[in-house]
């Protein structure tokens, strides 16, 4: 995804009449791409790490340039995915908090098929109860259960990662110094990122 893509899309959701088939459509694509290119930075971290891990192993003489690698690691793209994951966190916090309130708006077939799940999980969601998108995503990951398994996320499916770091922040943060939830078209006063691609990554401006 492009930089003109991902303006393109907030310009669409920020317009008065998107209605909310529109805004999670443009929520998953970007929040997609968000988690593509954390999976690309931490790769690269990881590989870093390994190339330490193993001068460590070849003996005395090398570990000055085994700590100089993992510190490399630790330090490569370290801004860029610390941005990135602000920005899943607060797509995270606006899919749990569901003030769009999908699943009413949409009905549920309908949001189920927005989500990509399939007809097996479909009706066990109904048998369940599960209705609201915080149940269809956080919850059961059922986004994108229609596709097959295996694609190297680390959760079922990317908003639930958004929703699991979300999660994670709201958990570290005392009630009263949680930020402010942003969502596509309704944007809060933050760093912005301007999105090259997953290989290339993104520039933070303030």
């Amino acid at each position: 995804m492009t930089a003109d893509t991902l303006c393109t899309l907030e310009r669409i959701g920020s317009k008065p009449g998107t209605t909310h088939r529109d805004l999670l459509t443009i929520t998953r694509r970007i929040v997609r791409h968000l988690c593509e290119l954390r999976s690309a930075i931490r790769s690269e971290r990881h590989a870093l790490s390994r190339q330490a891990h193993k001068l460590r192993q070849s003996g005395p003489f090398t570990q000055r340039r085994a700590d100089a690698l993992e510190q490399q690691a630790r330090d490569h793209r370290a801004e860029e995915l610390a941005s990135v994951v602000d920005v899943l966190e607060d797509y995270g916090r606006v899919l749990m908090l569901d003030r769009e309130c999908y699943a009413k708006a949409l009905g549920f077939e309908a949001l189920a098929n927005l989500l990509n799940i399939n007809h097996v999980d479909r009706e066990r969601a109904r048998r369940a109860g599960w209705f609201r998108l915080v149940d269809l995503v956080a919850i059961e990951g059922l986004e994108n259960s229609a596709e097959q398994s295996g694609d190297g996320w680390e959760f079922h499916s990317p908003l639930q990662l958004a929703c699991v770091l979300a999660l994670g922040g709201m958990r570290a943060s005392p009630p009263d110094q949680l930020p402010e939830p942003r969502t596509v078209g309704r944007v809060r006063k933050r760093p912005t990122l301007v999105v090259h691609d997953c290989n290339v990554g993104l520039e933070v401006k303030q």
